[in-house]
């Protein structure tokens, strides 16, 4: 098992805009929202990733990590089914699965590991597991993560911005702080949510006809 000589700077590495997974090619159904003039300013995007983060993918995906950095070892395979199979949309699973495909090869690139291609959030938790990073940090960041690249989406596609973008991620910041927390013992029966209408909203985009984003 390999230590990290800075977990903080490790995390930041692995999270940031610049690792290639390529995160900024997804929207998570919002291009489609903004199309449908719901997102129309800042307080209706904080409102919406506020939902995402609590009651849709967010929750649920910072569950899925903490279950995979606890046991990090070896994987069960019904995790990653159930990782898997939580995706409500093709282009949900495309996002999710896409990610973890680019980020496990890059952390083997780097790091010696020899982690499978799985859904995002397994990847990293596993990733982050057999490193000895600290779960709470990783937890963070990774919501952060989310957060921060749907306000990026945000601004291209509100048009919001970049002033009104970073007050909307500070806002978030209490949501990531409690999420984290509430996620940390990787409950897996504690898995669920209520974001119907961003599902759909994933679900129209996929027969958008004019995008910039992949989902």
């Amino acid at each position: 098992m390999t230590t990290a000589i800075d977990p903080a700077l490790t995390l930041h590495q692995w999270l940031s805009p610049a690792f290639p997974v390529g995160a900024f090619a997804y929207s998570h159904g919002m291009e489609s929202e903004v199309a449908a003039g719901r997102l129309p300013d800042a307080a209706a995007v904080l409102s919406w990733l506020d939902i995402c983060l609590t009651q849709g993918s967010g929750r649920n995906d910072a569950i899925l990590l903490a279950a995979a950095h606890r046991g990090a070892a070896d994987l069960p395979r019904d995790l990653a089914d159930l990782a898997e199979a939580l995706a409500p949309s093709a282009e949900r699973r495309e996002e999710t699965m896409a990610q973890g495909r680019a980020f496990a090869t890059t952390i083997n690139a780097l790091h010696g590991l020899d982690l499978s291609p799985m859904a995002y959030p397994l990847v990293v938790g596993q990733a982050a597991g057999r490193m000895q990073l600290p779960l709470g940090l990783t937890l963070r960041l990774f919501l952060q993560a989310f957060a921060g690249n749907l306000v990026s989406a945000a601004v291209r596609l509100v048009p919001l911005g970049q002033t009104d973008g970073q007050k909307v991620l500070a806002a978030l910041a209490p949501v990531i702080e409690n999420l984290a927390i509430e996620a940390k013992s990787g409950d897996l029966d504690a898995i669920g949510g209520a974001a119907l209408t961003i599902d759909l909203a994933s679900m129209r985009h996929e027969r958008q006809r004019t995008r910039l984003f992949r989902s």
